[in-house]
């Protein structure tokens, strides 16, 4: 003998599974061979002993059994076997538990057999992620090309609302050098618009070379960085929780690209860390957005009634989003349940055997499916479900793109395995944050994730932790002579009761979304609100090429205010009788008229 042996019973069911499982990962390693075969050949071992444990047989005849065996097969390929090994052999009990548990499962294998094929389907043999990634990897530089022109189309209006020069200039005079810390960005260096699109030119040109499969760690780790500056110098309209996970889902890439100089589009196996670092974000993502629903106290979740205002209360909803008004209550409920039943159990399945990690899988994309039918979302609904490629496993895809690629390089590990483990130590504090305490054994984690804040890489999420009840919308209103005003109308909010309700998504209107926010507070606490009506005031082209409708076009009013009405969705027969979707009444003045002076 030349190579190790194993030796298992052939007649097992259960036994081939694993065999094969192991065939794969050791390779040509080691023989395998069924007992029935070669017992002969080892007259010291019995047909007791063959029939009741597999037997690692090593060249010099030596041998190992059961458990023992298991652990020495699989060291080389695995740090959990390893660390078992290392235990086992210095530690008494703990073999002896091994053992009792590898008894067990061998006393009862029809049964472990069945819960096999329950839990990995037709074969247990390791999964692999090849096809996932270079799919992942692709979909992710789609969505920075989304995100990027999103931004780029309106940069010029909103840098006037929201300047990033004398933003900078402020917070620089305040905080001195430790400013650049505070505001993580490259626009520091001509705060400015010019600055801002030529960021935005970089990361479109860095998100085509991702694409095409080009220098794609450079790539992101570029991508990375605009998205963080844009965001940052964005202020108020670029703080939406898929900005912070663009950001972090754009780090991690950087680990899951292979160096190639190239185009290339075949398939590579990523680093098993930076994929595991995916699920957990995935899994973060998932269930703090169900646990923040029920640890916020709101009674709307809590009864399971949340969505019975959810389509007409969202930020823009979509022409689905009446329909899905119109459900019976109890149908959604029964949605609210099915939601909660995903968001808080399913996501433990991301890190289970296949079949229910799959389940999991097709669950989450279905729900995130939904939430893109009814309602517009941003990017957010698309960054999710390329999140969700990492639990489709290779056979879950067309053989034609399962092609096996040359040996690829990834960033050094001695560069991704530390950074990779602070980071998955890190997150642990934004979970934790979601049930609003942090352990005090966390407390030196949590200073450090407060330092690290600012880079917006390890993140906290939960959209919707309160759900609002009611519709406000806010009606900006200009005026020449203080008694006749005219309303400015947007592009996609709520405006006339006739407004359409608008598809936008993936595009993100950001104005129209934080006119949404800006109703739920007041004018005295939204400072950006009270800018933009100055620059309304003063006719600028660029804010008003954000609007869809300009009262005055040929000069700007004299007077400006801004009014809040109540909107709920029309009934049926209001929708057949009128033609609208969207009853209105007025309430208040949420803004006095005001002029330049």
């Amino acid at each position: 003998m030349t190579r190790p042996l194993v030796v298992f019973d052939g007649a097992c069911g259960f036994c081939r599974l694993w065999i094969e499982r192991w065939r794969e990962m050791t390779g040509d390693s080691v023989d395998y061979r069924p007992s029935s075969e070669v017992a002969a050949d080892f007259p010291e071992i019995s047909q007791e002993e063959f029939d009741r444990a597999v037997q690692l047989i090593r060249p010099d005849r030596t041998r190992a059994s059961g458990a023992a065996a298991v652990l020495e097969l699989s060291a080389p390929h695995s740090v959990a076997a390893r660390t078992g090994l290392f235990l086992s052999r210095r530690v008494p009990i703990f073999a002896w538990a091994l053992e009792f548990a590898y008894g067990f499962v061998a006393a009862n294998r029809v049964v472990f057999s069945k819960l096999t094929k329950i839990l990995w389907g037709s074969s247990a043999q390791r999964p692999t992620f090849a096809v996932a990634n270079a799919v992942f990897l692709r979909a992710l530089a789609l969505i920075f090309l989304i995100a990027l022109g999103s931004y780029w189309h309106q940069a010029a209006g909103l840098n006037a609302i929201l300047p990033v020069a004398p933003y900078f200039e402020a917070v620089g005079e305040q905080l001195g050098t430790q400013a650049y810390w505070a505001l993580p960005s490259l626009a520091w260096l001509s705060p400015g618009l010019a600055i801002l699109n030529t960021l935005i030119g970089i990361g479109v040109a860095a998100s085509l070379l991702a694409l095409l499969g080009t220098l794609q760690p450079l790539c992101f780790l570029t991508l990375w960085a605009v998205m963080l500056s844009l965001c940052v110098a964005g202020q108020d309209f670029y703080g939406f929780q898929w900005d912070a996970l663009l950001i972090e889902v754009g780090f991690l890439a950087v680990f899951l690209s292979p160096w190639r100089v190239r185009p290339n589009f075949s398939p590579c196996e990523p680093p098993r860390l930076a994929r595991f670092l995916v699920i957990a974000l995935l899994f973060r993502l998932m269930f703090s957005s169900g646990v923040v629903k029920l640890t916020s106290g709101d009674p709307a979740w809590r009864s399971l009634t949340a969505f019975e205002f959810h389509f007409f209360t969202q930020p823009l909803p979509n022409p689905v989003a009446w329909f899905a008004h119109q459900l019976p209550a109890e149908f959604l409920i029964a949605s609210c349940a099915l939601m909660f039943f995903i968001e808080l159990v399913l996501p433990f399945a991301f890190f289970l055997p296949r079949i229910p990690r799959l389940v999991a899988a097709w669950s989450t994309l279905a729900m995130q499916a939904g939430i893109a039918l009814t309602g517009n979302f941003a990017f957010f609904n698309l960054l999710t479900a390329a999140l969700c490629l990492f639990l489709l496993d290779d056979r879950c895809w067309p053989l034609l793109l399962q092609k096996n690629s040359a040996p690829v390089g990834f960033v050094t590990r001695w560069i991704r395995i530390p950074v990779l483990a602070s980071i998955l130590l890190l997150s642990l504090i934004p979970l934790a944050s979601a049930f609003r305490t942090i352990p005090a054994f966390l407390t030196p984690l949590a200073h450090t994730h407060s330092l690290l804040a600012p880079f917006r890489t390890i993140n906290g999420y939960g959209l919707f932790a309160v759900m609002t009840t009611t519709r406000n919308e806010i009606l900006v209103q200009g005026s020449n002579d203080g008694h006749d005003w005219k309303t400015y109308e947007f592009r996609y909010k709520p405006g006339a009761p006739d407004h359409t309700l608008p598809a936008v998504a993936p595009y993100q209107p950001r104005l129209d979304w934080q006119m949404w926010f800006a109703a739920l507070g007041r004018v005295e606490t939204t400072p950006w609100f009270q800018s933009f009506l100055a620059r309304l005031l003063e006719g600028s082209p660029d804010v008003l090429a954000l609007l869809e409708k300009n009262p005055f076009p040929d000069q700007p009013p004299q007077f400006i205010r801004a009014v809040l009405d109540n909107y709920t969705f029309t009934t049926p027969e209001e929708r057949t009788r009128s033609g609208t979707v969207w009853n209105r009444e007025p309430l208040a003045i949420y803004c006095q008229p005001a002029s330049l002076r």
